[in-house]
């Protein structure tokens, strides 16, 4: 009895841990509106999005006096691709504060999608990237995905978002 409540255990959280291998049609429409202005909101034909606010103490942050940033955009939309693709996206990130940028982490919604980031400090008026890598191998239609990004800014975490529409 022991062993087929374990067996029933690990098979649920084994389920929970590859999920992300079975979406289909994804929809977080959570993931991708503002939140608290936590969130970036940027119209995507705008060229910047100022971000302010003060960092969570839960939140993995630098250790570094606040600053500000602005995003050439916060969503990107990879519009058609073939499934298996791998696909990437930059985001420019500028320094608009007075101290120095520090990102701490990128965390990504799941993992299909890797982070990349400028990880030197980026000091004022200068600008850093982030970019995320996109597998599309397990999906199927339309994907919203995410990372969250960890610095030292007011408001933290920022969400950047993508979305992709995968064709067989």
């Amino acid at each position: 009895m022991k062993k087929t409540l374990s067996i029933i255990a690990l098979s649920i959280i084994g389920f929970g841990l590859v999920s992300c291998k079975k979406e289909n049609k994804e929809v977080q429409g959570a993931e991708t509106s503002t939140t608290d202005s936590a969130a970036v909101t940027t119209p995507a034909d705008s060229a910047v999005a100022p971000v302010s606010a003060e960092t969570p103490a839960a939140a993995p942050a630098s250790n570094q006096p606040s600053t500000s940033i602005a995003l050439s955009e916060s969503n990107f939309n990879f519009g058609n691709i073939k499934k298996g693709d791998k696909v990437e996206h930059i985001y420019e990130i500028t320094n608009t504060g007075t101290n120095p940028l520090v990102i701490s982490e990128v965390k990504p919604g799941c993992g299909c999608t890797v982070p990349e980031f400028t990880k030197e400090p980026i000091l004022p008026g200068k600008k850093g990237k982030i970019t995320l890598h996109f597998d599309s191998t397990n999906f199927d239609g339309n994907v919203n995905k995410f990372a969250d990004v960890y610095a030292n800014v007011d408001k933290a975490p920022i969400k950047l978002t993508f979305t992709a529409n995968i064709q067989p």
